[in-house]
Protein backbone atom coordinates (compact mmCIF):
# COMPACT_ATOMS: atom_id res chain seq x y z
CA UNK A 1 0.00 0.00 0.00
CA UNK A 2 1.19 3.47 -1.38
CA UNK A 3 2.06 6.22 1.43
CA UNK A 4 0.22 9.26 0.92
CA UNK A 5 2.09 12.24 0.44
CA UNK A 6 1.51 16.18 0.21
CA UNK A 7 3.78 18.22 -2.01
CA UNK A 8 4.99 21.21 -1.36
CA UNK A 9 6.92 23.94 -3.35
CA UNK A 10 8.10 27.29 -2.78
CA UNK A 11 8.32 28.81 -5.90
CA UNK A 12 11.33 32.04 -6.36
CA UNK A 13 9.57 35.25 -7.59
CA UNK A 14 9.98 35.79 -11.54
CA UNK A 15 11.55 32.09 -11.69
CA UNK A 16 9.93 31.15 -15.08
CA UNK A 17 10.89 27.29 -14.47
CA UNK A 18 8.11 26.21 -11.18
CA UNK A 19 5.64 24.42 -13.65
CA UNK A 20 8.57 22.16 -15.18
CA UNK A 21 10.27 21.76 -11.95
CA UNK A 22 6.64 20.80 -10.29
CA UNK A 23 5.59 18.69 -13.06
CA UNK A 24 9.08 16.81 -12.67
CA UNK A 25 8.60 16.89 -8.64
CA UNK A 26 5.39 15.26 -8.66
CA UNK A 27 7.15 12.27 -11.08
CA UNK A 28 9.70 11.83 -8.50
CA UNK A 29 7.17 11.13 -5.25
CA UNK A 30 5.44 8.60 -7.77
CA UNK A 31 8.79 6.99 -8.95
CA UNK A 32 8.97 6.54 -4.93
CA UNK A 33 5.84 4.86 -4.80
CA UNK A 34 3.78 7.70 -2.85
CA UNK A 35 0.44 8.37 -3.57
CA UNK A 36 0.34 11.90 -4.37
CA UNK A 37 -2.90 13.67 -2.32
CA UNK A 38 -2.48 17.12 -2.79
CA UNK A 39 0.05 19.91 -3.67
CA UNK A 40 0.78 22.88 -1.88
CA UNK A 41 2.86 25.79 -3.81
CA UNK A 42 3.79 29.44 -2.90
CA UNK A 43 5.38 31.76 -4.41
CA UNK A 44 7.36 34.24 -1.61
CA UNK A 45 10.96 34.51 -0.47
CA UNK A 46 11.89 32.03 2.15
CA UNK A 47 11.29 32.20 5.43
CA UNK A 48 13.92 30.95 7.77
CA UNK A 49 11.43 29.23 10.27
CA UNK A 50 9.55 27.35 7.75
CA UNK A 51 10.66 27.81 4.43
CA UNK A 52 6.97 28.69 3.22
CA UNK A 53 5.16 31.66 5.09
CA UNK A 54 3.82 30.70 8.56
CA UNK A 55 0.38 31.20 7.38
CA UNK A 56 1.04 28.47 4.93
CA UNK A 57 2.24 26.06 7.37
CA UNK A 58 -0.86 26.08 9.54
CA UNK A 59 -2.40 25.58 6.64
CA UNK A 60 -1.11 22.78 5.38
CA UNK A 61 -1.17 21.28 9.00
CA UNK A 62 -4.77 21.62 8.36
CA UNK A 63 -4.64 19.89 4.45
CA UNK A 64 -2.45 16.72 6.27
CA UNK A 65 -5.37 16.06 9.06
CA UNK A 66 -7.71 16.06 6.12
CA UNK A 67 -6.33 13.89 3.80
CA UNK A 68 -4.24 11.83 6.40
CA UNK A 69 -1.11 11.91 5.18
CA UNK A 70 1.78 10.19 5.88
CA UNK A 71 4.16 12.53 4.54
CA UNK A 72 5.38 15.85 3.58
CA UNK A 73 7.81 16.19 0.61
CA UNK A 74 9.46 19.73 0.31
CA UNK A 75 10.71 20.51 -3.37
CA UNK A 76 13.36 22.88 -1.41
CA UNK A 77 16.22 21.87 0.47
CA UNK A 78 15.55 22.51 4.33
CA UNK A 79 17.39 23.02 7.08
CA UNK A 80 17.43 21.48 10.68
CA UNK A 81 15.61 23.92 12.10
CA UNK A 82 13.08 24.27 9.44
CA UNK A 83 12.37 20.03 9.56
CA UNK A 84 11.76 20.25 13.09
CA UNK A 85 9.70 23.72 12.59
CA UNK A 86 7.58 22.05 10.15
CA UNK A 87 7.50 18.66 11.72
CA UNK A 88 6.03 20.10 15.18
CA UNK A 89 3.03 22.05 13.07
CA UNK A 90 2.12 19.74 11.11
CA UNK A 91 2.74 16.43 12.96
CA UNK A 92 4.13 13.99 10.15
CA UNK A 93 7.36 13.20 8.69
CA UNK A 94 9.14 15.61 6.89
CA UNK A 95 12.06 15.39 3.99
CA UNK A 96 13.24 17.79 0.90
CA UNK A 97 13.45 16.58 -3.01
CA UNK A 98 16.86 15.73 -2.12
CA UNK A 99 16.25 13.24 0.60
CA UNK A 100 13.40 11.69 -1.94
CA UNK A 101 15.92 10.62 -4.96
CA UNK A 102 17.79 8.48 -1.75
CA UNK A 103 14.80 7.06 -1.38
CA UNK A 104 14.61 6.40 -5.34
CA UNK A 105 18.17 4.86 -5.28
CA UNK A 106 17.79 2.95 -2.37
CA UNK A 107 14.77 1.30 -3.88
CA UNK A 108 17.06 0.83 -7.29
CA UNK A 109 19.92 -0.18 -5.46
CA UNK A 110 20.61 -4.29 -6.50
CA UNK A 111 24.11 -4.51 -6.93
CA UNK A 112 26.58 -3.99 -3.43
CA UNK A 113 28.41 -1.17 -5.19
CA UNK A 114 25.49 0.69 -5.78
CA UNK A 115 24.07 -0.08 -2.05
CA UNK A 116 27.68 1.32 -1.36
CA UNK A 117 27.08 4.65 -3.37
CA UNK A 118 23.56 4.97 -1.81
CA UNK A 119 24.74 5.04 1.39
CA UNK A 120 27.39 7.24 0.97
CA UNK A 121 25.49 10.07 -0.34
CA UNK A 122 22.54 9.55 2.89
CA UNK A 123 25.79 10.16 5.12
CA UNK A 124 27.10 13.10 2.97
CA UNK A 125 23.05 14.44 2.86
CA UNK A 126 23.22 13.69 6.77
CA UNK A 127 26.47 14.80 7.48
CA UNK A 128 25.44 18.79 7.98
CA UNK A 129 22.77 18.19 9.19
CA UNK A 130 24.13 16.21 12.51
CA UNK A 131 26.73 19.03 12.85
CA UNK A 132 23.85 21.50 13.60
CA UNK A 133 22.01 18.68 15.69
CA UNK A 134 24.95 18.66 17.83
CA UNK A 135 25.62 22.15 17.98
CA UNK A 136 21.94 22.99 18.68
CA UNK A 137 22.16 20.22 21.47
CA UNK A 138 25.09 21.72 22.94
CA UNK A 139 23.16 25.02 23.41
CA UNK A 140 20.09 23.15 24.99
CA UNK A 141 17.78 24.19 22.54
CA UNK A 142 15.27 21.83 21.00
CA UNK A 143 15.03 18.69 23.19
CA UNK A 144 14.57 16.80 20.59
CA UNK A 145 13.48 16.01 16.55
CA UNK A 146 10.78 13.77 15.50
CA UNK A 147 12.40 9.83 14.32
CA UNK A 148 15.83 11.70 14.53
CA UNK A 149 17.03 10.93 18.78
CA UNK A 150 19.46 12.23 20.30
CA UNK A 151 22.52 14.30 19.48
CA UNK A 152 25.51 12.66 21.10
CA UNK A 153 29.03 13.95 19.31
CA UNK A 154 29.53 10.13 19.13
CA UNK A 155 26.83 9.64 16.69
CA UNK A 156 28.66 12.53 14.53
CA UNK A 157 31.92 10.90 14.51
CA UNK A 158 30.20 7.71 13.93
CA UNK A 159 29.14 9.14 10.36
CA UNK A 160 32.40 10.42 9.90
CA UNK A 161 33.85 7.01 10.57
CA UNK A 162 31.47 5.17 7.55
CA UNK A 163 32.19 8.01 5.22
CA UNK A 164 35.95 7.21 5.45
CA UNK A 165 35.24 3.62 5.47
CA UNK A 166 32.91 3.41 2.26
CA UNK A 167 35.45 5.90 0.59
CA UNK A 168 38.15 3.34 0.70
CA UNK A 169 35.62 0.47 -0.44
CA UNK A 170 34.88 2.53 -3.41
CA UNK A 171 38.46 3.40 -4.01
CA UNK A 172 39.38 -0.15 -3.81
CA UNK A 173 36.85 -1.03 -6.51
CA UNK A 174 37.17 1.52 -8.63
CA UNK A 175 40.85 0.61 -9.30
CA UNK A 176 39.63 -2.84 -9.92
CA UNK A 177 37.11 -1.26 -12.74
CA UNK A 178 40.07 0.66 -13.78
CA UNK A 179 41.97 -2.13 -14.60
CA UNK A 180 39.10 -4.19 -16.27
CA UNK A 181 38.74 -0.83 -18.82
CA UNK A 182 42.58 -1.32 -19.24
CA UNK A 183 42.46 -4.72 -20.55
CA UNK A 184 39.74 -3.80 -22.92
CA UNK A 185 41.11 -1.40 -24.54
CA UNK A 186 44.23 -3.68 -24.58
CA UNK A 187 42.18 -6.22 -26.46
CA UNK A 188 41.07 -3.57 -28.80
CA UNK A 189 37.11 -3.37 -27.65
CA UNK A 190 35.62 0.51 -27.21
CA UNK A 191 33.92 1.54 -24.38
CA UNK A 192 30.72 3.67 -25.45
CA UNK A 193 28.55 5.21 -22.61
CA UNK A 194 25.05 6.02 -22.87
CA UNK A 195 24.25 9.09 -20.56
CA UNK A 196 21.08 11.68 -20.48
CA UNK A 197 18.63 13.03 -18.47
CA UNK A 198 16.37 10.51 -16.66
CA UNK A 199 13.79 8.77 -18.20
CA UNK A 200 15.04 10.41 -21.81
CA UNK A 201 14.94 6.33 -23.21
CA UNK A 202 18.56 5.38 -22.62
CA UNK A 203 17.52 1.14 -21.41
CA UNK A 204 15.71 1.54 -24.42
CA UNK A 205 17.96 2.51 -26.55
CA UNK A 206 20.18 -0.36 -24.90
CA UNK A 207 17.67 -2.75 -26.02
CA UNK A 208 17.68 -1.83 -29.25
CA UNK A 209 21.10 -1.57 -30.30
CA UNK A 210 22.31 -5.03 -28.65
CA UNK A 211 18.77 -7.06 -28.97
CA UNK A 212 18.35 -7.68 -25.24
CA UNK A 213 15.59 -7.29 -22.91
CA UNK A 214 16.70 -4.88 -19.77
CA UNK A 215 13.89 -3.68 -17.70
CA UNK A 216 12.31 -0.50 -18.52
CA UNK A 217 9.97 1.38 -16.89
CA UNK A 218 8.32 4.97 -17.63
CA UNK A 219 9.95 5.99 -14.06
CA UNK A 220 12.79 8.09 -13.23
CA UNK A 221 15.80 6.31 -12.46
CA UNK A 222 14.96 2.94 -13.51
CA UNK A 223 18.75 2.78 -13.85
CA UNK A 224 21.03 2.96 -11.21
CA UNK A 225 23.16 0.59 -11.46
CA UNK A 226 25.23 0.65 -14.87
CA UNK A 227 24.27 -2.29 -17.45
CA UNK A 228 26.62 -3.46 -20.11
CA UNK A 229 26.72 -5.76 -22.73
CA UNK A 230 28.54 -6.22 -25.87
CA UNK A 231 27.81 -4.74 -29.38
CA UNK A 232 29.32 -4.86 -32.74
CA UNK A 233 29.63 -1.47 -34.80
CA UNK A 234 30.79 -2.44 -38.26
CA UNK A 235 33.17 -4.92 -37.45
CA UNK A 236 34.45 -2.70 -34.12
CA UNK A 237 33.79 -5.21 -31.15
CA UNK A 238 32.39 -2.52 -28.17
CA UNK A 239 30.51 -2.81 -24.96
CA UNK A 240 27.79 -0.65 -24.29
CA UNK A 241 26.78 0.83 -21.07
CA UNK A 242 23.99 2.11 -19.61
CA UNK A 243 24.29 4.54 -17.04
CA UNK A 244 22.22 6.10 -14.05
CA UNK A 245 20.25 9.48 -15.28
CA UNK A 246 20.98 12.90 -14.33
CA UNK A 247 18.50 15.12 -13.05
CA UNK A 248 18.41 18.79 -12.40
CA UNK A 249 20.19 20.36 -9.04
CA UNK A 250 21.91 17.17 -8.53
CA UNK A 251 24.39 18.54 -5.71
CA UNK A 252 27.92 17.85 -5.67
CA UNK A 253 28.17 14.97 -3.03
CA UNK A 254 25.40 13.27 -4.59
CA UNK A 255 27.56 13.46 -7.77
CA UNK A 256 30.71 12.95 -5.41
CA UNK A 257 29.02 9.91 -4.25
CA UNK A 258 28.17 8.33 -7.57
CA UNK A 259 31.48 8.78 -8.78
CA UNK A 260 32.45 4.84 -9.78
CA UNK A 261 29.27 4.53 -11.55
CA UNK A 262 29.44 8.35 -13.57
CA UNK A 263 32.91 6.91 -14.12
CA UNK A 264 31.47 4.94 -17.02
CA UNK A 265 30.87 7.84 -18.66
CA UNK A 266 33.23 9.91 -17.98
CA UNK A 267 36.23 7.19 -18.74
CA UNK A 268 34.53 5.82 -22.16
CA UNK A 269 35.69 6.18 -25.51
CA UNK A 270 32.64 7.35 -27.08
CA UNK A 271 29.29 9.03 -25.03
CA UNK A 272 25.91 9.15 -26.20
CA UNK A 273 23.50 11.51 -24.85
CA UNK A 274 20.18 10.60 -25.13
CA UNK A 275 17.76 13.56 -25.32
CA UNK A 276 13.94 13.25 -25.67
CA UNK A 277 12.70 14.91 -28.53
CA UNK A 278 9.47 14.43 -27.39
CA UNK A 279 9.68 17.24 -24.81
CA UNK A 280 8.95 20.71 -25.29
CA UNK A 281 12.38 22.55 -26.86
CA UNK A 282 12.85 24.73 -23.59
CA UNK A 283 12.76 21.51 -21.80
CA UNK A 284 15.04 19.77 -24.22
CA UNK A 285 17.17 22.97 -23.24
CA UNK A 286 16.92 22.77 -20.10
CA UNK A 287 18.04 19.16 -20.01
CA UNK A 288 20.76 19.49 -22.04
CA UNK A 289 21.91 22.18 -19.92
CA UNK A 290 21.94 19.84 -16.81
CA UNK A 291 23.48 16.93 -18.86
CA UNK A 292 26.30 19.78 -19.80
CA UNK A 293 26.61 21.00 -16.50
CA UNK A 294 27.33 17.76 -15.05
CA UNK A 295 29.88 16.22 -17.25
CA UNK A 296 31.48 19.77 -17.49
CA UNK A 297 35.36 19.44 -16.70
CA UNK A 298 35.20 15.68 -15.81
CA UNK A 299 35.60 14.33 -19.80
CA UNK A 300 38.58 15.86 -21.93
CA UNK A 301 38.50 15.22 -25.34
CA UNK A 302 36.08 12.84 -25.54
CA UNK A 303 33.33 12.81 -28.24
CA UNK A 304 29.75 13.23 -27.68
CA UNK A 305 26.90 12.34 -30.03
CA UNK A 306 23.84 13.60 -29.40
CA UNK A 307 20.73 11.32 -30.00
CA UNK A 308 17.50 12.53 -30.28
CA UNK A 309 15.44 9.83 -29.07
CA UNK A 310 11.72 8.95 -29.28
CA UNK A 311 11.08 10.78 -33.33
CA UNK A 312 8.24 8.37 -33.67
CA UNK A 313 6.10 10.52 -31.16
CA UNK A 314 7.12 14.44 -33.04
CA UNK A 315 6.52 15.38 -36.40
CA UNK A 316 9.20 16.63 -39.24
CA UNK A 317 8.33 20.33 -38.47
CA UNK A 318 9.27 19.54 -34.72
CA UNK A 319 12.42 17.81 -36.11
CA UNK A 320 13.25 20.90 -38.06
CA UNK A 321 12.93 23.24 -35.20
CA UNK A 322 15.46 20.83 -32.95
CA UNK A 323 18.06 21.29 -35.24
CA UNK A 324 17.88 24.78 -35.90
CA UNK A 325 17.48 25.60 -32.10
CA UNK A 326 20.20 22.83 -31.11
CA UNK A 327 22.89 23.15 -32.99
CA UNK A 328 24.88 19.81 -32.32
CA UNK A 329 27.61 19.07 -35.07
CA UNK A 330 27.38 15.69 -34.00
CA UNK A 331 23.66 14.52 -33.54
CA UNK A 332 21.17 12.14 -34.71
CA UNK A 333 17.43 11.56 -34.32
CA UNK A 334 16.33 8.17 -33.57
CA UNK A 335 13.38 5.88 -32.27
CA UNK A 336 14.48 2.99 -30.07
CA UNK A 337 10.63 1.88 -29.70
CA UNK A 338 10.70 1.61 -33.26
CA UNK A 339 14.45 1.11 -34.44
CA UNK A 340 14.48 3.52 -37.26
CA UNK A 341 17.73 5.93 -37.90
CA UNK A 342 20.06 3.18 -36.86
CA UNK A 343 21.80 2.93 -39.75
CA UNK A 344 22.99 6.31 -39.57
CA UNK A 345 23.17 5.91 -36.10
CA UNK A 346 25.83 3.33 -36.22
CA UNK A 347 27.77 5.22 -38.94
CA UNK A 348 27.89 8.03 -36.56
CA UNK A 349 29.16 6.04 -33.37
CA UNK A 350 31.88 4.23 -35.87
CA UNK A 351 33.13 7.23 -37.12
CA UNK A 352 33.52 8.34 -33.73
CA UNK A 353 35.24 5.28 -32.33
CA UNK A 354 38.76 5.33 -31.51
CA UNK A 355 41.02 5.19 -34.69
CA UNK A 356 42.58 1.77 -36.04
CA UNK A 357 46.28 1.97 -36.76
CA UNK A 358 47.12 -0.36 -39.59
CA UNK A 359 50.58 -2.44 -39.46
CA UNK A 360 52.30 -4.92 -41.27
CA UNK A 361 54.77 -8.28 -38.96
CA UNK A 362 56.00 -11.13 -40.31
CA UNK A 363 55.74 -14.06 -38.29
CA UNK A 364 58.05 -17.06 -38.15
CA UNK A 365 56.38 -20.19 -39.42
CA UNK A 366 56.08 -21.77 -35.80
CA UNK A 367 53.49 -22.94 -33.47
CA UNK A 368 53.50 -19.54 -31.40
CA UNK A 369 52.43 -17.73 -34.16
CA UNK A 370 49.33 -19.77 -34.17
CA UNK A 371 48.35 -18.13 -31.07
CA UNK A 372 49.77 -14.50 -32.21
CA UNK A 373 47.56 -14.63 -35.14
CA UNK A 374 44.27 -16.16 -33.08
CA UNK A 375 44.98 -13.62 -30.83
CA UNK A 376 44.78 -10.71 -33.59
CA UNK A 377 41.80 -12.36 -35.41
CA UNK A 378 39.91 -11.88 -31.78
CA UNK A 379 41.51 -8.13 -31.04
CA UNK A 380 41.94 -6.49 -34.63
CA UNK A 381 40.40 -6.21 -38.47
CA UNK A 382 43.23 -9.12 -39.99
CA UNK A 383 43.34 -7.22 -43.58
CA UNK A 384 45.89 -10.18 -45.52
CA UNK A 385 47.55 -12.95 -44.27
CA UNK A 386 49.81 -15.07 -46.30
CA UNK A 387 51.94 -17.71 -45.47
CA UNK A 388 55.34 -18.26 -47.67
CA UNK A 389 59.05 -19.25 -45.56
CA UNK A 390 57.09 -16.39 -42.98
CA UNK A 391 53.72 -15.22 -41.77
CA UNK A 392 52.82 -12.16 -43.66
CA UNK A 393 50.04 -10.17 -41.93
CA UNK A 394 48.85 -6.82 -42.48
CA UNK A 395 45.69 -5.52 -39.85
CA UNK A 396 44.42 -2.63 -38.02
CA UNK A 397 44.10 -2.58 -34.05
CA UNK A 398 43.57 0.00 -31.37
CA UNK A 399 47.05 1.90 -30.82
CA UNK A 400 47.26 -0.38 -27.77
CA UNK A 401 47.13 -3.76 -29.91
CA UNK A 402 49.23 -2.27 -32.77
CA UNK A 403 51.94 -1.60 -30.06
CA UNK A 404 51.82 -4.49 -28.27
CA UNK A 405 52.16 -6.70 -31.09
CA UNK A 406 55.09 -4.41 -32.89
CA UNK A 407 56.93 -4.24 -29.66
CA UNK A 408 57.87 -8.03 -30.72
CA UNK A 409 57.17 -8.43 -34.02
CA UNK A 410 57.80 -5.25 -36.19
CA UNK A 411 58.29 -6.16 -40.50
Amino acid sequence: MSKKAILVKRNYPKDLKHQVQLKEFIELAESAGYEVVDIVVQTREMDRRYQIGSGKIHFLAEIVQSTKADKLIFYNKLSVIQLYNISKVCGVDVIDKFHLILEIFAQRASTKIAQLQVELAKLEYELPKAKARVSLAKKEEHPGFMSVGGYEESQLQDIKRRISKIREDLKVIGKKENAMRSRRREHGIALIALAGYTNAGKSTLLNALTNENIQVDNKLFTTLSPTTRAINIKGRKALLTDTVGFIEDLPYWMVDAFRSTLDEIFLADVILLVVDASDSLEEIQRKLKTCYDTLWGKIKSTPIITVFNKIDLISKEKRKEIKKVIKSQNSVFVSAKKSSGFEEFKEVIYKNLPIWKRAKIKLPLAKESMSVLSWLYEDADLIKVTYNSEINVEFEAREEVVNKVCNEYVE
